[in-house]
Order: structure tokens, then sequence, then C-alpha cells
């Protein structure tokens, strides 16, 4: 008679990852890309957003070791089923960063983030989608950089067109990008960052426009006309003035209606 079969769980498998490694080279991010979750994200309000985020999850290797256990980057994940507030971000960084017995890593969130608007006259409503992100990173202290991104469409009127018309000017749709590294404890909202870049731009977009709001529009940009540059300045006037942020940075692509290209700038800067 055959002896049964041992439960796989009972033998004892060897972890290659674990393994002592002799090249004496420390690996600065090793980890997951491309893993695609449901996230729901819990604003500074309390209100919940329903989204998909590719998630990547990286940890810094020392150089003694071989490899890192990639299916416990999976594992933490499966394992968080509540809506997730930045504090929660934050918290589920550190189990990484202990589950994988690490001093460094990061892990960062990409996922289109949902608003609903109200249109400027007519008052239907639509929903708009802005590519956020946000990032948790730290390096060999305890200490945890929370950073939010947004990309941000909006209309850009061109003053010198409109200078230089008999009628009309030529405008564009342009894609504002805010990268945002908060203080330490803070809070913001991806939709304060947002309405950042729309208060500062010719227009904000809408997904839905009666006859009525589209002359408002239309007219509001014709009134309010900016230049690439004046784009980035104006919102980066904002994030200086924003005492929750330490670093930040502002760029403009403005898709340009009477050219093949784009024009662009950019701004850094730093409040600490």
């Amino acid at each position: 008679m055959n002896a049964p079969d041992k439960p796989l769980h009972n033998l004892m498998l060897p972890d290659i990852q674990g393994s002592p490694d002799h090249r004496d080279m420390a690996i600065n991010q090793v980890g997951v890309r491309g893993l695609r979750y449901p996230l729901r994200l819990v604003d500074a309000s309390g209100e919940t957003h329903a989204t998909v985020a590719s998630v990547t999850m990286t940890v810094g290797l020392a150089p003694t070791v071989k490899g890192t256990h990639m299916s416990r980057f999976v594992e933490i994940m499966e394992a968080q089923d509540a809506p997730l507030s930045l504090i929660d971000m934050k918290a589920l960084f550190n189990r990484m960063r202990h589950r994988l017995e690490a001093r460094s890593g990061c892990v960062e969130f990409v996922f289109p983030y949902f608003i609903r608007k109200q249109a400027p006259v007519s008052g239907v409503t639509s929903l708009i989608d802005i590519d956020a992100g946000i990032t948790l990173k730290s390096d060999q202290s305890s200490r945890t950089d929370v950073i939010l991104k947004v990309v941000v469409p909006v209309t850009s009127l061109c003053p010198c067109s409109k200078e230089i018309s008999d009628y009309g000017a030529h405008n564009q749709r342009s894609h504002i990008t805010i990268e945002a590294t908060l203080q330490q404890n803070a809070t913001l909202n991806l939709e304060d960052l947002v309405r950042m870049a729309e208060e500062e731009a010719s227009c904000e977009v809408f997904g839905l426009l009666k006859r009525p709001d589209e002359k408002w529009v239309t007219e509001r940009a014709y009134d309010n006309p900016k230049f690439v540059e004046d784009l980035v300045r104006d919102i980066a006037l904002r994030l200086k003035g924003e005492s929750r942020i330490t670093q930040w940075s502002v760029s403009s692509e403005n898709f340009e209606s009477i050219h093949n290209h784009s024009a662009y700038a950019l701004i850094e800067g730093s409040n600490v």
C-alpha cells in the first residue's frame, strides 16, 4: 500500500528568493507593476470615489539578498477590501514595507478620477474624467511622502490671436499636469488641484453642454485669453500659497489648433 501524499503546505520547499547573493549590488526598486485593482478612494470630506487603479508596488532590496517575494505584493492588495483614505494608503504602504522587510519602498496608484460637473447655464450635469495618481514613497527613513498628481483638460485661448484679428481668436484644448508633495500628515483632495487648474484656464471643459452653455464657454474663453506661460505662472502662484504642499510642479501642453505641434511650459517649486 502506497503512503498517502503529503499536503503541499507541509512540504519544506526552498526559499530561493531569500537566499544570499554575493554580487554586493543593492537594487533601488523591485516589485510588481501593472497590477490592476478596484479602488474606492475616500477624500478628505469622507466621500467615496470608485475607480480602477493600475498599481505599482516596489521595495529596495539589500545587496546580500537574492530576490524579493513577489507574491506578497499581491497578497497585500488582496487583503485590502475597505475604501482607502490617504491615511489608509499610508498604512497599506507601511504594511508592505514590513511584510517585505524593507526600509525603502514605493506604492503608486494611477487611475481615472470621475468628477460630476454642472453646466454653467442650463445646469445639466455630466461626468468628466481626470487622469490622476497617488504615490507613497520612503527612503531609508521612517518618513513617508505622499504625492498627488492630476492631468486636467482645459481650454486656452491665444491672447496674440485675439489682439491681431479683426474677429475671432484661435483656441485649443490644453492638458495641465500638477504634481504636489504634501506636508506630513496633511490632506488635500485631488479636486482641489483640479479646481486650481480650471480656475486659472481660459475656460474649463464639460462633458455635456446645451446651446446656452456653449455660448457661455465660448465667450468666457474669449474674455480670458491665456498663453501657455500664463497658465503655468498663474497656477504656480496658487501652489506657492498652499501651506499643505511642500514640493510642486505644474506644466501645460497646449494642443495647438493652427500648428501641428504643441506649446509647452513647466514650472517646479518648493514651499519649504
